[in-house]
């Protein structure tokens, strides 16, 4: 199977300064999300201020044991362009949160709905529901529509033709 083309995005290009069915947090809640670092996403932060440009990185909180040993919620910061996994919010799961450094400014919020649906290759006419919860349930625990469609083309119709079965693919 050939490998699967790069990727044609990265998450700073999906995200909207004005996105519709979310917020910007407050600075303080901003500020409560840095403090839930450790001290190696902290300085990844600092990089990112450092530059003095636009950066724009994911936040997910885990829960890491503490150097007592004890579990403790951590928010982890990557500003490699990829978004971590897209968890649908039921069941205590953390949804994705944008950061936003420009310089010394600091914003956060969480993921919009049209976001996870653009991470999942969803073109933006395709419908979602209004409520937050709802919309990000087309998107969360999914399946990429590109990674689908590698598949399809490369290993499971392929794999239905030699079977001698016709096989139409939805994606």
């Amino acid at each position: 199977m050939p490998a699967p083309a790069g990727r044609s995005a990265a998450i700073a290009d999906i995200v909207e300064d004005r996105p519709t069915g979310v917020d910007w947090h407050s600075p303080q809640e901003t500020a409560r999300l840095l403090g839930m670092m450790t001290d190696v996403h902290k300085a990844k932060v600092a990089a990112a201020r450092a530059t003095g440009s636009r950066a724009v990185g994911t936040i997910y909180k885990r829960t890491r044991p503490d150097a007592r040993g004890e579990r403790r919620q951590r928010a982890e910061v990557r500003f490699d362009g990829v978004a971590g996994c897209l968890r649908t919010p039921v069941g205590g799961s953390s949804r994705q949160t944008i950061i936003v450094v420009e310089g010394a400014r600091v914003r956060t919020r969480l993921l919009s709905p049209r976001e996870a649906a653009r991470l999942m290759g969803l073109d933006d006419d395709f419908w979602l529901p209004d409520h937050y919860n709802s919309a990000y349930h087309v998107a969360g625990d999914g399946l990429a529509v590109p990674v689908v469609r590698h598949l399809a083309d490369h290993l499971l119709e392929p794999l239905a033709d030699a079977a001698g079965g016709a096989v139409e693919a939805v994606a």
